[in-house]
């Protein structure tokens, strides 16, 4: 027997946004439904900065439009810039940051490696 060949569309225009603090925006793709891996489009303005925080898996970030600036724990002095057309990946269990230092707007595709996006911030842990 043969794996179903049938291919599933989803758009971003039919995913619901979910605030993530006042500059930000999340709208689930994919993952939490089935398919083994989350994605999602987040859309910040200038001055967004996410907290430090780790997913127990590897995550990728691909820049589609702005600029974004992450660093992981300890290289705070050596932040990754990054411009549309570049990704970032992140390993499993590496606290981490990002931002959008403007004047754009910052879209990016998260991609998880887990079906479902799971978050942990250091603050939380303290």
């Amino acid at each position: 027997m043969r794996p179903s060949s049938d291919a599933r569309v989803v758009r971003l225009s039919d995913a619901e946004p979910v605030a993530f603090g006042p500059l930000a925006t999340y709208q689930r793709l994919t993952g939490e439904d089935g398919h083994p891996v989350f994605t999602g489009v987040q859309t910040c303005q200038p001055g967004y900065a996410t907290p430090l925080h780790w997913h127990p898996y590897v995550e990728s970030l691909f820049v589609l439009e702005g600029t974004l600036e992450a660093w992981t724990e300890g290289k705070e002095d050596e932040p990754q810039r990054l411009g549309p057309g570049e990704m970032i990946v992140l390993p499993a269990c590496t606290p981490h940051v990002f931002r959008n230092p403007g004047p754009a707007v910052l879209r990016i595709i998260g991609i998880h490696a887990s079906p479902t996006r799971i978050v942990n911030r250091i603050e939380d842990q303290a």
